[in-house]
This record gives C-alpha cells, structure tokens and sequence, in this order.
C-alpha cells in the first residue's frame, strides 16, 4: 500500500517540500534560469506556445525549437508575448549545455509502431530533426543523461524507458502511463491502488506527476513519499492545460529540485484553475490559466 500524504492547503505544500527559489534582487539576466523547449509539430501548434508562454515568467531565457512553420509562427509573436531565443531543430545541440532544463514533448507527434526501430545512438539527420519524435526524444535522452528532463505528451508517448533516471520528469495521464509500463512489462503494477513507489524504481527512479482529478506525484530518489495534490475543477479539462503544467513545471525546475518543481508545479496549476472557477465557473480556457498562474504564484510565495 502506498503511504500518501496530502497536499490540500499552500501550508501542506510548504510543509512537504524545500522552500521554493525565486528571483534575488541582485540577481542579473540568466541567473534565473534558462530552459530549452523542444515541441510542436503540423498537427499541433499551440500546444508547445502554451508551455513556453507560462514558462518565459519563470525563467530569464528561453530556447524555443520546433518545426520551421511553428518557428516562423513564435516568431511573428515574439514581440508579443516571449523573449528568447527560436533555434533551428538542427542547432538544437549547440543550445542544450546553456540550458538548465528542457522541456521536450508538447504538440509533437507520435509515430507509427513501425517507424520505431530506428537507431536514436546515431547522429539525427535533417530529416530526423523535423518531426521524428521517437528519434530525437531518444538521442537527445541518451547523449545527455544528466541534464534536467521534462517529458511530457508525445515524447513520453515516444521514449525508450531505459533512458529515464532520477534526474527526468515525466507527466502521464493513465494511458501514457500504462504505455510506459507495457514496455517493459511491468503493467502489473497498474492495479487499483497503484504501487508507485515500484512503478517509479521500475521506472529508473523517474520522478512522475500522474494527471488526473488527484494528481499523485512520486520522486524516485525519495524514499516513501508519495504526495496527492487535491484542486482543480472541471475547466481543467480543456485541451492545453496539460501543456500548461508541463511548461511551469519545467520553468520551476531549471532553479529548483525535481520533488519542490513537482509538487508547486502541480498545486500551483489546481490552485490557478480554482482561482479562475471562482470568476467564471469552468468556462476558461489554457490561455486563460496562463495568464492567471502568476497572480496566484504570488500570492502564495510573496505574501
């Protein structure tokens, strides 16, 4: 049986986790942290603009990278909304040492099951670059085990769960997770009270954030700690909340540690969605919940 503690009140939050970074005073332009944003796709353009837009107020820099035709898109935004950085797919390696994070996965695509035996320890061509999901997921993952991973919708969909470790986050719903556990056959642990803290060992010791009406949260290198973070409404279900998640958390991470970036990152969200229902019922959407998180942020870190 898993031991879970709830988390219900900002105290609970506090209470379980290290005292949160936020910016110094003195602090100077990328101090605060610098995130890679890898994600879009044809199919999907927004996904990837909701996680970097939420993103840009954690950190001092973002690199965003995606399809040339999502690229041209931020870009005429830009001015709008982000300052950072649009990288090529191609170059993507020559920002990913910068970064202190990366975020890989909103909007991008999954492939076909038989497009997945590509070899990802070779060099990516140009055409790998532009929208093989399986192929840069796991490159980059096996060229740079030690840097801070988030991984959420396609390229969770897409990796190879030998690569994760204890330095990557990933961002399930049930059907993902259950993906990640078919292959390597440890499905058995998907029972009505879930064992996470086996499914998080078997997992490389993978830090989880598992999406639902009660998010549980698990921290692989964390002993017998598995969190339950209550909140959120009905409106949370609108397409791009996830995504949103995805982009503060991974914000989050770049200045933190993986259990305090998961555990604000997701009451954080919750909290935002509850403050909006309490204006407007669940009639709001991800560009709404974007632009509420700041406000709630706030509240609870500065007063």
């Amino acid at each position: 049986m898993n031991n879970y503690q709830k988390i219900q009140t900002i105290q609970d939050l506090k209470n379980s986790c290290s005292k949160i970074t936020m910016p110094q005073e003195d602090s100077h332009k990328g101090d605060n942290g610098k995130l890679m944003i890898i994600g879009g796709s044809e199919l999907f353009h927004a996904a990837s603009r909701w996680s970097l837009d939420i993103a840009s107020k954690f950190v001092d820099m973002v690199f965003y990278s995606s399809i040339p035709s999502n690229n041209q898109l931020i870009q005429e935004a830009k001015q709008n909304f982000w300052n950072g950085i649009v990288v090529p797919r191609t170059e993507i390696e020559n920002y990913i040492n910068e970064a202190d994070c990366v975020l890989i996965g909103p909007g991008m695509e999954r492939q076909n099951i038989s497009e997945l035996n590509d070899d990802f320890t070779q060099p990516l061509t140009t055409s790998d670059w532009q929208n093989n999901t399986y192929k840069i997921t796991n490159y980059l993952l096996n060229k740079y085990p030690d840097k801070k991973w988030v991984i959420d919708a396609g390229a969770l969909q897409m990796v190879e769960p030998e690569l994760l470790n204890e330095k990557c986050i990933i961002t399930p719903h049930e059907k993902e997770l259950e993906q990640l556990l078919q292959k390597i056959n440890s499905t058995e642990l998907l029972t009505t009270d879930k064992k996470w803290l086996e499914i998080a060992q078997a997992l490389n010791k993978v830090n989880i954030i598992a999406k639902g009406k009660v998010d549980v949260v698990v921290t692989g290198a964390t002993e017998n700690k598995v969190y339950q973070v209550y909140g959120g409404n009905a409106g949370m279900t609108k397409g791009g909340t996830g995504d949103v998640l995805a982009g503060l958390v991974a914000g989050l991470y770049a200045n933190n540690d993986a259990q305090t970036s998961c555990l604000w990152g997701s009451f954080v969200n919750k909290a935002a969605g509850d403050f909006l229902f309490e204006k407007v019922g669940p009639f709001f959407n991800a560009s709404e919940l974007v632009g509420a998180i700041p406000r709630v942020m706030e509240q609870f870190t500065y007063k």
